[in-house]
């Protein structure tokens, strides 16, 4: 399957990428596109349960967002900062990304407030390893990794709790699954009082999700591998939605990937851990989810992608030409699209 990236491109005013998240998180806009019809509707988060049925399912992503942005310099003065990506090879090293003044080597040393780190091994991707001083727990010290296209001079204490949603319980991540921002206690609460079910996977989000995609990411059709898990009682709790006629809705584009990655031949939902480098892209087939809550996604990125897999890329890229010019919030922080 060949993708033309530049025709996943789409023109976004600036001052339309949402900076900081809304007072309340369930105050979002939804745009609802109806596949069937090729119809939009426009409507707000609160809205969700009229759009969901009795016994259709939500799939939520429960991964928690590490504190892993860290902020220092280099030995020799200027500026640097890493964003953690997990434990290397050895106590105390974490792979990284990072970015400094100047050409990345092994052997260049960086000041952070939780201790100091060497650059130990740099990977063809970019990513080094970071060896810490012993016993130094860099994250004790570190922010909330938001993305780049969220300005912050200085961390915003805001992020800690909003770039977290409100079911995070197993850390990993080094970003959240944002269409699950938007969901509050009372909202799932009021899903459930409807008669739709709620069941949970993990997939700890890393670069996997968020990294511009390269020529040679197009060529294999595989993406960054990104550990996941998929419990039986939600493998079960699929299975039954399907039997008795639900939907299986997918809260956001990390939790379509664990579904699409756990199906067996005979097309079973299958419980389990691993890691998934799945990449959905126009001609991938779905097998499992059959509508999906998302945020609106970069241009050219493997997110927008998958979302144009699932509704077509007219479709898609239609529903974001109307959400511009709407007004609506583009990414992490803003608004919501629902595709049905």
């Amino acid at each position: 399957m060949t993708v033309d990236l530049d025709r996943y491109d789409y023109a976004l005013p600036p001052e339309q990428i949402a900076q900081h998240p809304l007072p309340e998180r369930d105050g979002a806009r939804l745009l609802v596109l109806e596949r069937a019809r090729d119809a939009l509707h426009h409507a707000m988060i609160r809205d969700l349960p009229a759009w969901l049925a009795p016994g259709d399912l939500l799939v939520r992503n429960t991964t928690r967002v590490l504190p892993a942005r860290l902020r220092g310099r280099k030995a020799s003065g200027g500026a640097a900062e890493a964003l953690l990506l997990g434990p290397g090879c050895a106590p105390d090293r974490y792979l990284a990304l990072v970015r400094a003044g100047g050409r990345l080597r092994t052997g260049l040393k960086l000041c952070f407030a939780a201790g100091h780190a060497e650059i130990t091994a740099i990977d063809e991707d970019g990513a080094v390893e970071l060896a810490f001083e012993p016993g130094v727990d860099p994250y004790a010290q570190g922010e909330t990794p938001v993305p780049p296209y969220i300005r912050r001079n200085v961390p915003d204490a805001d992020d800690a709790l909003r770039y977290q949603t409100v079911f995070a319980r197993v850390p990993g991540a080094v970003a959240a699954p944002t269409a699950g921002l938007h969901l509050t206690g009372a909202l799932l609460d009021q899903l459930t009082a409807g008669g739709v079910e709620i069941a949970d996977v993990v997939l700890h989000v890393g670069p996997g999700s968020f990294r511009p995609l390269r020529e040679r990411d197009l060529r294999r059709g595989r993406l960054h591998a990104e550990p996941f898990a998929l419990p039986a009682v939600t493998a079960d709790r699929i299975a039954e939605t399907r039997g008795n006629g639900g939907r299986v809705v997918a809260l956001g584009t990390t939790t379509a990937r664990v579904l699409e990655s756990c199906v067996a031949a005979d097309g079973r939902v299958t419980p389990g851990l691993g890691q998934t480098d799945l990449f959905l892209r126009p001609g991938s087939r779905f097998q499992v989810v059959d509508a999906l809550l998302t945020n609106f996604h970069l241009p050219r990125s493997s997110l927008l992608l998958l979302v144009s897999a699932f509704a077509g890329r007219d479709s898609v890229l239609a529903a974001y030409a109307e959400a511009v010019r709407a007004g609506y919030r583009f990414y992490s922080y803003g608004d919501a699209m629902l595709v049905l």
